[in-house]
């Protein structure tokens, strides 16, 4: 009598490592240029099974008050009720629900991405993660970068001006890249 083995799934946490954790966005300028800025306020957690990506999940938590966008005018308008609201909606938040392999190295992770207390289903384009490799300090670290574009106004961020010259102010569709080390817990 034969039995089927039946390989075993090993599931690994893996916590972002917010010194080495990067948000950023970029957004079209009066219809002419990128404007882009970045949160610098990344945590988060990867449950990581190794040898079958599409059983992982991963977290993130992002600090709304932690934009910057190198102009404090600019930075303190995005913090208000115009655009993020940071004093009633403090963080904006991701979790994934899915996850499937699109090729060597690179994901499909669905989930569900919150901002300003409205949560839409995105997908992230996924590259990674890296093999695992040691730091000087002993621990064990992987990395991934994830991007996924998204249309402000899904999120309530409606605010805009009309320019004179016709057009307007801030464009709709924004890009969102996550820039991530792990650390092994």
């Amino acid at each position: 009598m034969s039995t089927l083995a039946i390989p075993q799934t090993s599931t690994t946490t893996w916590n972002i490592d917010p010194a080495h954790a990067t948000a950023e966005f970029k957004v079209k300028h009066m219809m002419i240029a990128n404007v882009k800025g970045h949160f610098s306020k990344v945590t988060g957690v990867l449950h990581h099974a190794e040898g079958d990506p599409t059983k992982s999940s991963v977290e993130a938590l992002i600090e709304a008050s932690s934009i910057e966008t190198r102009e404090p005018q600019r930075d303190a308008h995005l913090k208000s009720a115009d655009f993020l609201h940071v004093e009633k909606f403090p963080s904006l938040s991701f979790k994934s629900t899915d996850i499937k392999v699109a090729g060597d190295g690179e994901l499909k992770v669905q989930g569900d991405l919150t901002i300003r207390g409205v949560t839409r289903k995105v997908t992230f384009a996924v590259e990674g993660p890296t093999p695992p490799t040691k730091d000087p300090w002993g621990n064990t670290r992987i990395a991934a970068s994830a991007t996924t574009k998204i249309y402000r106004k899904d999120f309530g961020l409606t605010w805009n001006a009309a320019l004179e010259t016709g057009g307007i102010l801030v464009g709709d569709e924004v890009t969102i890249t996550l820039d991530v080390e792990f650390v092994k817990a």
